[in-house]
């Protein structure tokens, strides 16, 4: 029997409601035991597959380096950025523009992407390691540009004066070339295990999905429904993208929970994961977002302990950011996974191997950040006061083991 009463109109849903989470059955899951078990079943035949996957592969870093960041909102503009198409040096650029804004020692990372008009685009990200946010360039994607030498060079972002906009210059100016390294096995097979369980061969939604709202006349009690049925109403869900009007509407959320349901009475494991995970990653697209919205959606990540997954491997699997990951390979959001972590059962060893990352010198920078990330929104989801303090000393001790050039940048928050 259910506990609390699931969202029974849908249409009712609006920005001006507030945001409900999911009907939970006597076993305390958003899934009842029938199908607890169908999973379980599954699980354990993955469980054996991964044994036969190739534990030897090799993942590579995301190709990362240190450089600075400059801003120019006033003087010569136009001048500077023909500078920097001269490649001017860094020391004669700032004495020739002295009221230039800069950031030193900072990780930058770059990435192929496509922006939004779907065009293939190089994305040079600096990685903030406080809350402010770091600055991103974007260029036209070219290979020649992609795996060209970087030392010393310059990249920018020029905007000419308009009628609602200054003119003004953002620019990278790289110490070094870009390079990326593998990653240890240790953290491999861990990327393995999570690429073995979800299945990166099948999406969630389909191919062709549109964007629109939730189907029309949607059962109250989908289990009584015939397993023809179902597969029909989950092929229906699949069929639809919803995108959050704000951040009351919950909308997307109630489409992942029902795409998990489906999927799991009808024993689609691949789109039952994806769909699980994206609920505890609470990834959906939103008109807009806000904080106190957030943190009224669960993580649910119970659900996966009970079935038997190595929960450790699979999030942390689906945390590293790579180079070569596979195609539709899952990353997780730190955020939100540190969130889930802080209600594991397995926390501890969740910790332990963060800060393990964080002190690693055969990992790379950004994955060691990335650990560094995880670690601190665990700690705040933690309940617990004294168990966050001597978590947060074990953390100001692990900074002190990161490359000095990031250690030196991070804030110290006393709990």
């Amino acid at each position: 029997m259910i506990k609390r009463i699931v969202i029974t109109a849908v249409t009712a849903l609006s920005c001006s409601l507030t945001a409900q989470e999911f009907a939970t059955y006597k076993n305390g899951f958003i899934y009842g035991e029938e199908t607890m078990n169908k999973l379980g079943k599954i699980v354990d035949s993955l469980n054996l597959k991964y044994k036969t996957c190739d534990l030897n592969q090799v993942f590579d870093s995301k190709l990362q380096t240190k450089g600075y960041s400059v801003v120019l909102k006033s003087g010569p503009i136009a001048q500077a950025k023909k500078d920097m198409d001269m490649n001017i040096s860094f020391d004669d650029f700032m004495k020739k523009y002295p009221e230039a804004v800069v950031k030193k020692d900072l990780l930058l990372i770059k990435s192929k992407a496509k922006n939004y008009q779907d065009k293939d685009i190089i994305e040079i990200t600096e990685i903030s390691v406080n809350d402010d946010n770091g600055m991103e360039i974007e260029i036209p994607y070219k290979k020649e540009l992609y795996t060209k030498p970087a030392k010393n060079k310059w990249v920018y972002s020029y905007s000419k004066k308009t009628s609602y906009s200054e003119e003004y210059i953002e620019a990278f100016y790289l110490l070094d070339n870009f390079k990326s390294i593998p990653l240890a096995p240790k953290y491999s097979r861990q990327i393995i295990y999570s690429d073995c369980l979800i299945d990166t061969s099948l999406p969630k939604l389909k191919k062709d999905a549109k964007e629109g709202r939730l189907p029309d006349g949607i059962p109250q009690n989908i289990r009584k429904l015939s397993k023809t049925e179902k597969e029909k109403l989950l092929d229906d869900f699949r069929s639809v993208h919803v995108v959050g009007l704000c951040s009351q509407d919950n909308s997307p959320r109630v489409q992942g929970v029902y795409l998990a349901l489906l999927s799991a009475e009808t024993a689609n494991w691949p789109v039952f994961l994806k769909s699980h995970l994206d609920i505890m990653n609470d990834r959906f697209d939103r008109s807009s977002d806000s904080s106190y919205a957030r943190e009224r959606r669960q993580t649910y990540i119970k659900e996966l302990e009970t079935l038997n997954i190595n929960v450790p491997d699979l999030i942390l699997g689906t945390s590293f950011r790579i180079e070569n990951p596979a195609n539709n390979h899952y990353y997780a959001n730190i955020s939100r996974s540190g969130r889930a972590v802080a209600e594991s059962k397995d926390r501890e060893l969740f910790l332990s191997q963060l800060l393990s990352m964080m002190g690693d010198e055969t990992l790379d920078d950004y994955n060691r950040i990335i650990s560094y990330f995880f670690y601190v929104s665990c700690n705040h989801y933690i309940k617990n006061e004294r168990e966050k303090k001597i978590n947060n000393i074990k953390l100001m001790s692990a900074v002190q083991k990161l490359p000095k050039y990031l250690a030196d940048q991070i804030k110290p928050k006393k709990i």
